[in-house]
């Protein structure tokens, strides 16, 4: 077994080994030439951004500077936004579903190690998977821990630690970040309603 293999299944496995070197120096070299990019080369960061991870949906913005530790362990869906100096420390695998929000700082660690400290000094270490299911908004520098999911169209209120689980269609906050309520009919027809007004303005202001 190869130590991504051992890395990628979340077993006990030593990051300096040079298989797991090349690979990170080579997706952080693309990291760097996509954070050098320029709002206006668009075509050029569609082309690295295939490059730095996994798999890439349609209609996806990054917002650099972005850091990586591998990218190729992270799968993003279609419409996925994500703003300025995110995380993606990706040992493990990162899954983003669709029509996902990320704000400024948003930190993603699948990373963790070993609880005796021998072993973590040998060093040796292991990942857990993050999964972030379709229509979630994740509020700026928030953090998800190692093993964390997170449901479809919740809101992760900013500045949270996401250290368990959290279902869908609620919205949750805080360190340690807890559901404070559901999502309700009420607040999709608050919202729906304000947007039909946006609409009807707009199409009398063209008038």
């Amino acid at each position: 077994m190869t130590e991504f293999e051992r890395m990628i299944r979340g077993q006990l496995y030593d990051a300096s080994k040079p298989e797991l070197k090349q690979l990170s120096l080579k997706q952080r070299n693309l990291m760097n030439r996509y954070n050098q990019l320029t709002d206006e080369q668009v075509d050029e960061k569609q082309g690295l951004m295939t490059q730095l991870f996994g798999s890439v949906g349609r209609n996806v913005t990054i917002q650099a500077p972005v850091f990586i530790d591998y990218g190729v362990n992270t799968s993003l869906g279609d419409n996925f936004y994500c703003n300025y100096d995110c995380i993606f420390l990706d040992v493990s695998t990162i899954e983003i579903g669709d029509n996902v929000m990320f704000g400024p700082r948003v930190n993603l660690y699948t990373a963790t190690h070993p609880l005796d400290a021998g072993v973590r000094n040998r060093g040796l270490e292991y990942g857990l998977p993050i999964k972030i299911g379709s229509g979630t908004w994740i509020g700026g520098s928030s953090t998800i821990l190692p093993g964390v999911t997170i449901g479809s169209n919740t809101i992760i209120g900013a500045g949270s630690i996401v250290n368990q689980d959290i279902p869908d269609n609620v919205i949750a906050v805080g360190n340690p970040c807890r559901v404070i309520r559901p999502l309700t009919e009420s607040d999709q027809s608050y919202w729906q309603q304000l947007e039909a007004d946006y609409f009807k303005s707009s199409d009398s202001n063209e008038e």
